[in-house]
């Protein structure tokens, strides 16, 4: 039985003991001296500090846990209280700090920048767009007033003129500009000078007609609030709190990949029950560090990311990454939001992981940055990751699975108003999606293979695509351990018992026809490269690999693959809609009659079969056959299921309680 340490702001000091009598003061104080078994409660309070951990646990039965209070509200904020403004004119004021005051990163001159961010050549294509100044340097600093955060202007008069932003920019193959969330929020503009002579910052900010000596306002000041700087620091145990305003950098997987909380290459840390926000970037983390290789695309330019990313990998292996280290975190019942990269990121210190119960909403959607490392949950490298029961809405992405996803298990999710629900690319699977509801127009991108589709709800298009450019690795079942390389030649799919709604949408894919022309079997597929002649990597570029697909409903006009045996079509409209009330999330649907009348079979390991390229198993992590026998809200299904990811879903209007708070 370890010990009890206390934290309070009430009554604490840290020359104290820290028992319940003489409480520490800070959480740091408590986290230099805490050892396997002990617990750490912290009173309520704000907390201003950076908690680094110390010290590891040993197993699930000697863990070091940090908790608040039971009823007791526990805040620990990256950000400090300013107090010092003086009025600039009109509604803009300034504070002036010396350099000192941020120790030895200030967020007001740390830019935002590194592999896969997007800035035009590195900032020196700023220019001017109806007033208003366009890609300047972004920083990992914000202004805060009573919680809310303010935008970034490139220069003072911005500030003082400022004009609202109402789009920002998002991938190039989504081939359309984004709305910001809350554009009346970007009048709300900060801009900074630091004067490396004078050893001063100054942030000048438009408050429109708040005083900021009477208001909360607060500036970011330090990188994390919870995270050690060392890695191994495993079996923590991090719940109860309130986390926000960090300045986190950007956070790419050839990175470093601090988060506002999170592990730091460790393993069997619980993450629970916290209320996660504001972090500059990333939220959570459970990625990689800096050994394995930090942005040494853009540092050099010598190759390009995409090796470098390699090369992290085959060195994390060297430095033995695999189960007995790394991963094996549980993330669950956790809210997450106003992130600007993140709600979760993780390359492959994620493995082995189960995140479930999250409420992720509001990643990315002020549009100040942009790069290709932005979703509500992250993952690279997300060996028998299980993504159960979260709610993500009104983000940028919902989920992004990039580089082995193997073994790789998507259960029971509602993504809604997202202006994209999932993305999974350059993976080979297994990798099984299913029970989930997908409500955004813009649903799925498919750069992958050897996923299976399975009683989802799917009410937007989808797009799914082969990559002969980028060989990635595929693994052993259930192991780090590298098996072989491969690009992705497209296909290797499955879909079944899966409800497709169509949409307005010209020349976009509702439904399963985009896999016309594929294979049905390995056998047929073998038999058609064979027809080509002699050859090798060529051959099998120009044949799709099988598609299986099968027992799937189409309604409001959307397409079914040609060969697909068994399946329902029906022209009729079809509507769905996702309703959030107090007690939690609604799906209120009416499908027309004869909807649910497909009949469909029990989903299995044995009916989904081995993958193509890197011979995988749809199987649980312990290497047990899977059985797909319950719906979304935990209820048996039928010997004949119905459709989609609720059985006792009816043809008609309904309206269904379908995520707890």
């Amino acid at each position: 039985m370890g010990r009890e340490y206390h934290v309070s702001q009430k009554n604490g000091h840290d020359w104290q003991d820290g028992s319940a009598e003489k409480p520490f003061v800070t959480i740091s104080k408590a986290a230099k001296i805490a050892m396997p078994g002990d617990t750490i409660t912290v009173h309520e309070g704000v907390y201003r500090e950076w908690i680094k951990p110390e010290n590891s646990g040993i197993g699930e039965l000697m863990r070091i846990t940090y908790q608040a209070a039971e009823g007791e509200k526990v805040v620990i904020k990256g950000s400090e209280r300013i107090t010092n403004w003086e009025k600039v004119e009109g509604t803009v004021w300034r504070t002036v700090l010396p350099n000192s005051f941020f120790g030895e990163y200030n967020p007001y001159a740390q830019m935002l920048e590194g592999d896969w961010f997007i800035s035009p050549d590195n900032y020196h294509d700023a220019k001017e767009v109806d007033g208003v100044l366009k890609d300047f340097p972004i920083h990992t600093g914000d202004v805060y007033l009573n919680g809310k955060s303010f935008y970034e202007a490139g220069r003072l008069s911005d500030v003082i003129n400022p004009v609202m932003r109402k789009t920002g920019v998002n991938p190039p193959w989504t081939k359309h500009p984004e709305p910001l969330l809350h554009p009346e929020d970007s009048l709300y503009q900060w801009y900074a000078e630091v004067d490396e002579e004078k050893e001063t910052t100054t942030i000048y900010a438009n408050f429109h007609g708040a005083d900021p000596n009477k208001e909360l306002t607060e500036i970011n000041v330090r990188k994390c609030c919870f995270y050690p700087v060392r890695t191994g620091r495993n079996y923590i145990t991090v719940r109860g709190f309130e986390m926000a305003q960090a300045a986190t950098p950007w956070t790419p997987p050839t990175a470093d990949q601090p988060g506002l909380l999170g592990a730091n290459w460790s393993k069997g840390w619980i993450i629970e029950n916290n209320i996660i926000h504001d972090s500059k970037c990333s939220g959570i983390s459970i990625g990689k560090e800096e050994s394995t290789g930090h942005n040494m695309c853009t540092r050099t330019q010598r190759k390009p990311g995409y090796q470098y990313q390699m090369e992290a990998v085959f060195r994390a292996q060297r430095a033995g990454w695999g189960k007995g280290t790394i991963g094996s975190h549980v993330i669950r019942n956790n809210t997450i939001y106003d992130c600007g990269q993140n709600g979760i990121v993780g390359h492959m210190g994620c493995v082995f992981s189960t995140v479930e119960h999250n409420h992720i909403y509001n990643i990315a959607v002020k549009h100040e940055f942009f790069g290709y490392e932005i979703a509500g949950i992250k993952l690279h490298a997300a060996i028998d990751v299980q993504i159960f029961n979260n709610n993500i809405h009104n983000s940028t992405l919902g989920t992004w699975l990039d580089w082995q996803a193997q073994g790789t298990h998507v259960s029971r999710n509602i993504y809604d108003h997202n202006n994209r629900d999932f993305m999974i690319e350059v993976t080979h699977g297994p990798c099984l999606v299913d029970n989930n509801i997908f409500t955004s127009p813009y649903t799925f991108d498919n750069a992958a293979q050897g996923t299976a589709f399975v009683h989802n709800l799917i009410c937007g298009f989808h797009n799914h695509y082969s990559v002969l450019d980028r060989a990635t690795p595929y693994h052993l079942p259930h192991s780090t351990e590298i098996a072989g390389m491969s690009l992705v030649y497209g296909n290797d799919d499955r879909w079944y018992q899966n409800i497709f709604i169509g949409g307005q949408e010209a020349d976009r894919n509702y439904g399963t026809a985009d896999y016309d022309g594929a294979p049905t079997s390995i056998d047929d597929y073998i038999s058609q490269v064979k027809a080509l002649g002699h050859g090798d990597v060529q051959l099998f570029a120009k044949i799709p690999q099988p598609a299986y697909i099968n027992n799937n409903v189409y309604l409001s006009g959307a397409k079914a693959f040609c060969d697909e045996q068994n399946r329902y079509t029906s022209d009729e409209d079809a509507s769905i809609a996702i309703i959030e009330k107090e007690e939690g999330v609604y799906l209120q649907s009416a499908l027309p009659h004869g909807a649910l009348s497909l009949p469909g079979q029990t989903i299995t390991t044995a009916l989904l079969g081995k993958t193509h390229m890197s011979d995988g198993l749809y199987e649980i992590p312990d290497g047990q056959d899977m059985v797909i026998d319950y719906d979304l809200l935990g209820q048996l299904r039928a010997d004949a299921p119905t459709p989609g990811p609720i059985e006792n879903l009816k043809e008609g209007r309904q309206d269904l309680l379908i995520w707890k708070r």
